[in-house]
Order: structure tokens, then sequence, then C-alpha cells
């Protein structure tokens, strides 16, 4: 009796992309660098891999359609932005894998989600089914049109941890953070000697953590490293790396050494 062949298992990865890599200078959109990651996703997904996006950028979308240059402190104008924002991220990233016939599927979450055990366990089942299609690629985000903590940066940090969370409900082998930052470094405001692996997060390794300048964005290392203690304590590796490195995706599943990792 003949046995039936079986492939290779994918590797499943959660893509973090902030809204500092999605955004140019001046705070708009960055259409080229939008399609560029997509075709990085693509890639990875014709090299065997599994890939679930976590994207930043619905108010960053929402500022630029109203014009704004400052991220606004004011909560309704927040949701506003990000009501306004989020149809367009997803149309751009729609169309951005449209060129290699690939679809996307929004899958937006708040805190009360993950935090109830039923509702937990149909976000996994409808993750595992939309993987199971080749052609179907899972964009998550916060949804930020109800979720006040993840808009003031008190809960999720510019989903830093919300992908954190992603990863250990998809049962990820990777979580891999990109930023404008190339990773980890000896000084809190980036400089200095990059450190390539972090075995254990200590109080030396806090004191390393900046917050972040940027005008559309809420995160920081700081969450980055709470978001590392979330899928280190699942047993999942976390790397961040610089976004904005030409085919970093693609040089990461090639195994080159890039940016930091956090082991578990």
């Amino acid at each position: 009796m003949s046995k039936s062949h079986v492939g290779p298992v994918p590797k499943r990865w959660v893509v973090k992309l902030g809204t500092g890599i999605l955004s140019d200078p001046r705070g708009r959109v960055d259409l080229a660098q939008i399609a560029q990651l997509a075709a990085q996703v693509v890639e990875l997904r014709r090299r065997g891999h599994q890939v679930l996006i976590v994207s930043s950028g619905a108010v960053g979308c929402g500022m630029s359609l109203l014009g704004l240059g400052k991220r606004p402190t004011v909560m309704a104008e927040l949701q506003a932005c990000a009501a306004l924002g989020q149809p367009r991220l997803m149309r751009l990233w729609d169309e951005a894998f449209g060129q290699s016939e690939v679809r996307v599927a929004q899958v937006l979450l708040t805190y009360l989600e993950l935090d109830s055990r039923s509702l937990y366990g149909n976000i996994q089942r409808s993750v595992e089914h939309l993987l199971a299609h080749e052609n179907i690629v899972p964009i998550f985000n916060e949804n930020d049109v109800v979720s006040y903590d993840e808009l003031v940066g008190a809960r999720f940090g510019d989903n830093d941890q919300l992908s954190a969370h992603v990863a250990v409900l998809a049962r990820a082998e990777r979580l891999i953070i990109l930023s404008n930052v190339r990773g980890l470094a000896t000084k809190s405001d980036g400089t200095g000697r990059l450190i390539r692996e972090v075995r254990g997060i200590d109080a030396r390794i806090e004191k390393l953590a900046g917050g972040t300048q940027s005008q559309t964005s809420v995160g920081g290392m700081m969450t980055k490293l709470k978001a590392a203690r979330v899928v280190n304590q699942a047993g999942i590796p976390m790397q961040i790396a610089n976004g904005r490195q030409k085919d970093v995706l693609v040089s990461i599943c090639q195994g080159d050494t890039v940016g930091t990792i956090f082991h578990p």
C-alpha cells in the first residue's frame, strides 16, 4: 500500500509593521514601502511560510486624509482618524497584494476579545481557516474606533503587544517586529552598538529602552520589550529589525544576521 506524500509543514510567522515604516517623514502613507513589504511577504509564502501581518497605520492614514501633520490628542479626533484610515489602510494592502493575486483578510481585535475564553477560541479557529487558503494573508489591527487603550498607548502600545498576543494565539514560530530602528542598542537613544541577541530581559536591558519620537505612533522600545516577554514565555522568539532595510524579511528567512533576537 503506497503512502501519500506529505509536504513540509509551513513555518508560521507573525510580522508586525509599525506606523513609522509605513509612513514617510511627513506622516503620509508610503505607498512604495507598502508595495515592497507586500512583495516580501509574497516571497516568504513562495518559500513555504505562512505569514500573519499586524499592521499599524490606520490613524496615520486618517491623519493623511484629514491633512493633519501631528497626532491628535483629543480622543474623538483619534477615533475619527482611525475610522477614516482603517478602510484606506486595508485598500492599500489589498491593492499591493493583488498584484500577486493574493487576497487580504481583515481581523480587528480589542483586548476584550483576547481576554474572553470563548471569543479567543473563535479567533483561533478563524485564523486557522484563513491560513488553510494559500492565497489569503490575514491582516490584524486593533479596533481603534472602539478601543480607548490602544489609542492612548496604555494597552497594546502601537500594536507591539497586540502582535505578541496574535503570535501566541496563532501558535507562531516567530514574531518579527519591523520598526524604524535597527534593533536594541547599547544606548537608550538607539545609538551605540547593536545588541544581536538577548537571553532574558532584566533591569539592565530595560534601561536601554527609550520612547518614540514619532508624531504618528505611540510605541517605543519599552513596548517591544513587553511584547518579547509575552512571546518568550510562550516559547516563541521575537526579532526586531529595521523595516527600511532592503529585503529585510527575505534576509531573515535566509538566516542572515539581522536586528536583535529575543530568545525564549
